[in-house]
């Protein structure tokens, strides 16, 4: 749904269990109209559409994309963004490092990502980009050891990525849809902060992606690229680059500078600690910290010292023993809580990074593409579970009365 002129504001179906088209399509039927009724009961209302292979496939397949198309004009819904990341099972049984698999260096992430851009396109109104939000390449911590491996990552993503544009450049000039790829940094990503990203894009993705664009389309390296800079954009989540400890508007900068666009902006809270200086205190917040180590997905924890020293662990658990040893004043972790809670005991949330972000959006339209992603809701504390349909209408109005406020500030001062 649109909250200010063409900014587009959803919610991420990643936090429905399910991975058959018919257990996706059944909670879209739960879940969405009742949202709707509530949110924009007159308006079009945009789905950020989370499909593992399983149900792309399945979509594909007989009437059932054609039965889509007919259940969204119906009910005045459209779909204009798709999570690609998560390619298998996401709830119910341990996911962590699996969630990374396969990587963009194997042809089933390629395949995969190219029966989402079919999706795409058939659904993607025509007055709007549509995005695909996928992992950062791979999961570092595979490669650590090994430099070669890494090297044939690396490139081999980055043909496969060009593989995918080059599909994408065919749609545009048959349909006139533009349709992006937004890679999604995150921890541990084999790009996981805004140096690396950009780092990839020139030394990388442009050289060896572009080579073979060129080739595939017959045309110049520098068109390719171009292409390229185009079709290939970000994901930013406001978690992940919170956890990082990177400043939203040195982000954006520095992403701009290197021709780099955001194609999509999660938002999204992580769990952040001020570590209290009485070790009592410090065992208490342990405590408050405890049920968040759960063992579905991975919660990579960064720690920072006065000195801006950062300290970086694979995941919650590994880094509750050192809470009490290191010399940090503070911790952020990638668990996403929900977005309208800012304190809660002991404990805060990086709430503050999502208004930046909005703030900054009313200065410069960076994207048009807002989706709301907690997809952690099952595996929440039990005293932090709420009602879903409740719990995602508060998001979705702690986003839309945060965005009003900021637009009435800009009026009073310029008045």
């Amino acid at each position: 749904m649109k909250i200010d002129r063409n900014l587009h504001l959803t919610y991420c179906t990643n936090i429905h269990p399910g991975e058959g088209w018919n257990q996706v399509f059944a909670n879209l039927q739960r879940y969405v109209p009742a949202l709707k009724q509530r949110l924009a009961p007159t308006k079009p209302f945009g789905i950020g559409l989370r499909l593992a292979d399983v149900a792309a496939r399945e979509l594909l397949a007989d009437n059932n994309l054609i039965e889509l198309r007919s259940w969204l004009r119906d009910r005045n819904l459209y779909v204009f963004t798709l999570n690609g990341f998560p390619f298998g099972e996401f709830h119910h049984q341990v996911v962590k490092d699996r969630v990374y698999a396969p990587d963009w260096s194997r042809l089933e992430r390629l395949n995969y990502t190219l029966r989402l851009i079919r999706i795409l396109a058939e659904l993607l109104p025509d007055e709007i980009d549509g995005g695909i939000s996928t992992l950062p390449l791979s999961y570092k911590p595979w490669f650590e050891q090994n430099s070669t491996t890494r090297a044939f990552v690396y490139s081999t993503a980055s043909i496969h990525i060009a593989q995918v544009v080059a599909e994408m450049v065919r749609i545009r000039a048959e349909t006139g849809k533009l349709l992006h790829l937004d890679l999604e940094p995150e921890p541990d990503g084999l790009i996981e902060n805004s140096a690396e990203v950009v780092d990839y894009f020139q030394t990388k993705l442009l050289p060896i992606g572009g080579r073979y664009l060129a080739h595939q389309l017959g045309i110049s390296q520098t068109a390719a690229e171009t292409h390229l800079l185009e079709h290939v954009r970000v994901c930013y989540d406001t978690c992940h680059f919170a956890v990082e400890y990177e400043e939203p508007a040195t982000v954006f900068s520095r992403f701009r500078a290197a021709g780099i666009q955001v194609g999509k902006i999660q938002l999204s809270s992580a769990l952040k600690l001020i570590v209290p200086e009485p070790a009592e205190q410090r065992h208490q917040v342990i405590e408050k910290l405890r049920p968040f180590a759960e063992s579905t997905y991975l919660h990579q924890a960064i720690a920072r010292d006065r000195n801006g020293k950062l300290y970086r662990y694979s995941d919650l658990a590994v880094a509750l023993p050192d809470l009490e040893q290191i010399p940090a004043c503070e911790w952020r972790i990638h668990f996403h809580v929900p977005i309208f809670i800012r304190d809660y005991q002991f404990l805060q949330s990086t709430q503050d990074h999502i208004q930046t972000v909005l703030e900054l959006l009313q200065r410069d339209r960076i994207c048009n593409c807002l989706e709301i992603e907690t997809y952690t809701w099952d595996v929440l504390p039990e005293d932090m579970k709420l009602d879903l349909v409740s719990s995602i209408q508060r998001e979705y109005e702690s986003v839309i009365n945060y965005q009003s406020s900021i637009i009435s500030d800009r009026l009073l001062v310029a008045n």
